[in-house]
This record gives structure tokens, C-alpha cells and sequence, in this order.
């Protein structure tokens, strides 16, 4: 009875036929009804379409960011790795192992050189991927001349291998180059049909008449008279004989066809190669570009993580080859633009929930440099108003005119009314306010004068704040008016 750490689902024990022998072949049906020449997929890198959308996409890798992150591993190893990768071609390297997106699988092998006291790759070469394949067992193996049925063993840490969506079943991943293979050749033959058709119907036919009697020799005379005239545009005929240029009508719709499909196939290409065909389609619009996008980004960053992480096993071959069991720091890419805007719009989201940062967290965050930020203003809505501008006390007291008050109405104490009332309207506000705003009272010589006394010194101030010590200022003029009538009244 096997246990449960053991492997029951084996190659050797199935009944896949296919898989009996020393070597997988490569399950992919167009390479294998092709004798498993990668170099079918090579050759169609030579087209232009298809071989600018692998330059898009590997250019859409090498546009991001990268670099290390230390996480847990010691300083002195995640600088001796960041020194490594200064070595290296990352350039090459990333170009390379993007070639496991078009073939399936990207064999890279490793040159290790030895740099002090230290054992760190030299160099990181691609090799052809049809010079290795694998075996029963899902292990690479090199074929050489000598074994190449079978092949040989790789040593460990000596070959990356970058794959793309590999599996058991198919361990030489999925090519993408499979999916434009047919399109691409129905693309070339359309084309070569289309020019076919463009040299037989772009011009008017020409069409020679001779008497009936005419011999064999007069109509091969001019049968070479008219191939001249349709090269050089001129011709000569016998005297009883004619020439008439025929037009084929409709043909323009018959052009059509195989510029259509023409179109269709640039499609499939585009839609295989990057997600979207937004370059190739009329009809494409900004939502259509907008999911295109998106999808682009997508596939994007699929490629970055194949090649990170070949990169990453990189870094622990080289942690493990110096120093054991260490922990290795990490290889990433990150897109720095949506990066910087997604913290944006989080920064505003929290700025407006109240939240208020320093310099040192923009220099952090941002890349600011010390002294490109200024200190921040003081914000009125939540800190302290600035003081006051108190006017001269020698000005003369306010006259107020206010409506007869019939002495018979008790009135409350004025400076009691004064203090409840301003009291209560100018809470939020530092006791000092109150004094200031009662000295501007008395030194106003109007309401208008007051106002703009108001709005000079307590202009910073939030607009609900400001409106609310105005009417505490009105309400304090227009009571110690009130209590001005009063005195003159009972004296």
C-alpha cells in the first residue's frame, strides 16, 4: 500500500503510449507535425507584424522599474546580490528570458566566475531551446552529438529555465508564437494572391484583333506586341488588325475580399501577441482602447513575473552558494507611474478625512530630496486663527442709531446680555476673540467700518466661522447701542 508521500500518477505506470522512452516530445500539435523544429516559430519572427508585437511586448517589460527588496536577508547579502545584478546585462537578460513567452520554455545557461571570496555568475546566456528537451521524469537534458536521443544530465544551478504556464502534462510550457502560426500563414498567402490579382486586373486588358485568315506567326506577332504595351505602353500592330483596352467591371469588390482577410489575420496576430487590436480595427473606440489597455497590462505583467522569477532563482543559487541557508532578498518589477497615482489618490482620499502629513513622509514616499519642500502652511480650518489686529483706542466710540425703546421693557444688564451672547456665538473660538471683537465695536464708527474691521483681521478664518463672529460683532454693536439709548433715557 503506498503511502501518501509517495508518487502513484506516474509517467512509467500510465497508459500514455506517447510518454514511453527516455525523452517527452513536445506536445505541441504544430511543432510536432513539423518534426518539433522550433525554427518554424523562429521564421515567423521575420514577419513585420508579428514581429513588432514581440518587440511591443518585450518593451513593455523593460519600460517598468526594478529592483531589490531586502525584506529579511542581512544587509551585507542583499548588497553583495545588488552588486551582482550591477554586473550583469539585466538588459540582455530580461530580452532573453522574455523568449520563454514565444516558444514555451527559454533554457538560460549560467557561467559562474569566481570574484574574490565570493562564487557569482559571470554571465547569463540563452541557448536554443531545440537543443534541450526533457524527460519522463520532467527533468531538462541537454542533447549532445555524442547521446542525442537521449541527452545529457544538467548539473544543478547551471541552466535557468523560464517557462510559460507549464504544467506536468507539458512541461515545455505554452508558445504564444502557436497560437499567430496559421494566421500568419494565411496572411502571406492572401497577400500573395492580392498582388497576383492587383497585376492581373489593376489595368485594363488589352485585347488584339486580326482578320480570320490571320497565320499562327501574325498572332504571336501580336500577342508580343500587346505584352509590350501593357510594359512600355506602346505596341505596333499590322494595318488590318485593332487594339481595344477592356475594363473588368466589379473587380474592386473582389479586391476587397483579400483585403479583408488580410485585415482578419493582422487581428488574430494582435489579439494573440498583445490582447488587444485596437491598431489594426476601424471600428476600435476609447472604451474598446480603454479595455484593450487594461488587458495589455495585464499580459505585461504575466511577462514580468516569468522573467522575476527566473531572476529570483538567480539570487538564491547565489545565496545558497556563499552563504547556506541564508535568507535571499527579492528581484520585482513595479509600474512607478500607476504606483505613484494609486498613492496619490490615496494621499487626497486621507488628506480630506482630516489627515495632515509631514516633509519627511513626502520625501519618503515621493523621492522628494530635503529642502524641495517648503513648510507647510498653517491650515485655518483646523488650527489656531491668527491673532487679532486691534484697532487704536484713541478713535472715538461708535454712535449707533437704533429704534426708541420705550423705557417701560426691562432690559437685562448690558454687559451681561454682551457676555452670554457673545459667549455662546464664539465657543469654537479662543477667549482672546471676544476682547478683540468688543475693542472693534468700540472703535468702529459704523456697521460698514466694522465689517471690514472683521474681515481684515479674521479673514482666514472658515467661512462658517467668519459668519458666525460677524453676527456675534453685529449683535454686540447693536446691544451696546441699545444700552446707550437706555442711559440717555433714564438720565
Amino acid at each position: 500500500m503506498p503511502s501518501l508521500s509517495d508518487h502513484i500518477a506516474q509517467r512509467g505506470r500510465s497508459i500514455d503510449f506517447a510518454a514511453i522512452g527516455a525523452n517527452l516530445p513536445n506536445p505541441d500539435t504544430i511543432l510536432r507535425a513539423r518534426g518539433g523544429r522550433i525554427e518554424t516559430y523562429r521564421e515567423l519572427l521575420f514577419d513585420a507584424h508579428v514581429g513588432g508585437c514581440v518587440r511591443r511586448r518585450k518593451s513593455a517589460v523593460k519600460a517598468l522599474q526594478w529592483g531589490l527588496d531586502k525584506g529579511q536577508a542581512p544587509s551585507r547579502i542583499a548588497k553583495a546580490v545588488e552588486a551582482m545584478l550591477d554586473d550583469l546585462d539585466l538588459e540582455r537578460l530580461i530580452d532573453e528570458a522574455m523568449d520563454a513567452v514565444l516558444y514555451g520554455y527559454q533554457p538560460m545557461e549560467v557561467i559562474w566566475l569566481k570574484a574574490g571570496s565570493l562564487l557569482v555568475p559571470a554571465q547569463v546566456l540563452g541557448k536554443p531551446p531545440e537543443w534541450f528537451h526533457f524527460d519522463s521524469d520532467n527533468q531538462l537534458r541537454f542533447k549532445t552529438r555524442a547521446n542525442p536521443f537521449h541527452g545529457e544530465e544538467i548539473p544543478r544551478r547551471k541552466v535557468l529555465l523560464p517557462r510559460q504556464s507549464a504544467t506536468y502534462q507539458n512541461p515545455y510550457g505554452f508558445a504564444d508564437l502557436s497560437m499567430v502560426f496559421w494566421p500568419t500563414v494565411f496572411k502571406k498567402g492572401s497577400v500573395k494572391f492580392w498582388l497576383t490579382f492587383a497585376e492581373k486586373f489593376g489595368s485594363a486588358f488589352s485585347v488584339g484583333k486580326l482578320p480570320r485568315g490571320a497565320t499562327p506567326a501574325e498572332r504571336a506577332a501580336l500577342l508580343d506586341s500587346l505584352e509590350a504595351l501593357i510594359q512600355d505602353g506602346v505596341a505596333t500592330i499590322p494595318d488590318d488588325g485593332s487594339i481595344e483596352l477592356v475594363e473588368m467591371a466589379g473587380k474592386g469588390a473582389s479586391a476587397e475580399l483579400y483585403e479583408r482577410l488580410v485585415m482578419y489575420c493582422r487581428s488574430e496576430v494582435s489579439i494573440a501577441l498583445t490582447g488587444t487590436n485596437q491598431t489594426t480595427e476601424a471600428s476600435s473606440n476609447k472604451a474598446s482602447a480603454t479595455a484593450g489597455l487594461e488587458v495589455a497590462n495585464d499580459l505585461r505583467d504575466g511577462d514580468a513575473e516569468i522573467v522575476s522569477a527566473a531572476i529570483n532563482q538567480l539570487i538564491r543559487w547565489v545565496v545558497e552558494l556563499n552563504w547556506g541557508a541564508a535568507t535571499a532578498p527579492t528581484f520585482s518589477f513595479w509600474d512607478q507611474t500607476a504606483k505613484d497615482q494609486l498613492q496619490a489618490e490615496r494621499d487626497e482620499k486621507n488628506y480630506k478625512s482630516g489627515a495632515r502629513f509631514t516633509n519627511a513622509y513626502w520625501e519618503r514616499a515621493y523621492g522628494y530630496e530635503a529642502g524641495d519642500l517648503a513648510q507647510p502652511a498653517v491650515d485655518a480650518a483646523v488650527d489656531t486663527p491668527k491673532a487679532p489686529k486691534i484697532a487704536a483706542p484713541d478713535e472715538p466710540a461708535p454712535a449707533f442709531a437704533a429704534a426708541a425703546i420705550p423705557v417701560a421693557i426691562p432690559l437685562p444688564p448690558p454687559d451681561a446680555a454682551l457676555a452670554d451672547q457673545l459667549s455662546t456665538i464664539t465657543q469654537p473660538l479662543m477667549d482672546t476673540l471676544i476682547a478683540s471683537v468688543s475693542q472693534m465695536v468700540d472703535t468702529a464708527s459704523d456697521l460698514s467700518s466694522l465689517q471690514n474691521a472683521l474681515l481684515n483681521a479674521f479673514g482666514d478664518l472658515d467661512s462658517a466661522e467668519l459668519t458666525r463672529l460677524m453676527a456675534a460683532g453685529f449683535a454686540l454693536a447693536e446691544l451696546k447701542g441699545m444700552a446707550a439709548v437706555l442711559d440717555e433715557s433714564t438720565s
